[in-house]
Formats: structure tokens, C-alpha cells, sequence
């Protein structure tokens, strides 16, 4: 009998409200320190990034805010979960974050926009934004719906 490994299934748990809530500037691809718990979470797709933020504490990046929700091992309970949103340091060169305490200085924010699991490792992509006003957002909205109507105009002739 020959068993293969099955391959590790790609998966990206996005942060769609960021793009809509700050104007996006350049992106970098972080490492996280997670527990086994939360690396179980974050390939199944457990983890909400949603009004998550990065801060900077002692010239480190930490993820706060992001909710994993974690598999407890109780009997008789197979899908008993508990959320933890404590914070994750994020694993980073220290020029890069230089960079990126120098661009907060300046007043932009360090957002997270997706986490990535595929391979062996589990990396967070994080940008500098600087946050939109309400009429910018009015902005985006009805842009969306006009690109909407007119795809469906072309659609139909």
C-alpha cells in the first residue's frame, strides 16, 4: 500500500474591508508566531481579519484584533469553539520594520489584508493605508455600482 500525502490546500482569508476603508499604499508578506490551535484554525479558515489593525510595541509588529476561533477538545462537544483575539507578535526584518515605524510616524496605519496558508508556512500580507473620509467612501460605492450597470448594459447587447 502506498500512501501519499494529500498536498496542502491553498487558502486566503481576506480583509475586504480594509480596501474600503483605507486608501492602500505598498504591501509586505509577514511571518506570524502562532500555537498549533491557532495554526489548526487559520487552514481551516477560522480566522477573521476583519477590524483587525498591527501596532507597534518595542520595535515589534503585533497583530491585534484578529479573532481566531479555536477547537476546543471537549467530549461529546465535536465542534465546541471559543474565539481569542489576543494579540500575535509578526515576525519581520528589522529594517522593514523600521520602514514601517518611519511611514506610521508620518501618520499612516498598518493594516492586514490577507492571511495566506499554503505550503509549510502561514504569512500575513500587510500594507500601509491611510484612512478614507466618508465621501471618499461615498466615492467607491458609486463607482462599484457604475462599473455594475455598465457590465450589465454590454451583457445584454
Amino acid at each position: 500500500m502506498n500512501k501519499q500525502k494529500a498536498a496542502p490546500q491553498s487558502t486566503a482569508i481576506l480583509n475586504r474591508r480594509a480596501r474600503f476603508d483605507y486608501e492602500l499604499g505598498e504591501s509586505l508578506s509577514v511571518g506570524m508566531e502562532l500555537t498549533g490551535q491557532e495554526v489548526r484554525a487559520a487552514r481551516d479558515g477560522h480566522v477573521q481579519l476583519k477590524g483587525s489593525f498591527v501596532s507597534v510595541r518595542n520595535g515589534e509588529l503585533w497583530l491585534n484584533n484578529a479573532s481566531f476561533s479555536l477547537k476546543l477538545n471537549e467530549k461529546g462537544n465535536a465542534n465546541a469553539r471559543s474565539i481569542d483575539t489576543q494579540p500575535r507578535k509578526l515576525l519581520a526584518k528589522k529594517k522593514e520594520i523600521e520602514h514601517l515605524i518611519a511611514k506610521k510616524d508620518q501618520g499612516m496605519t498598518i493594516v492586514p489584508l490577507k492571511m495566506v496558508t499554503s505550503g509549510h508556512y502561514i504569512k500575513l500580507v500587510i500594507a500601509l493605508g491611510k484612512g478614507k473620509k466618508t465621501y471618499d467612501k461615498r466615492e467607491t460605492i458609486k463607482r462599484r455600482q457604475q462599473d455594475r450597470e455598465a457590465k450589465r448594459a454590454v451583457k445584454h447587447y
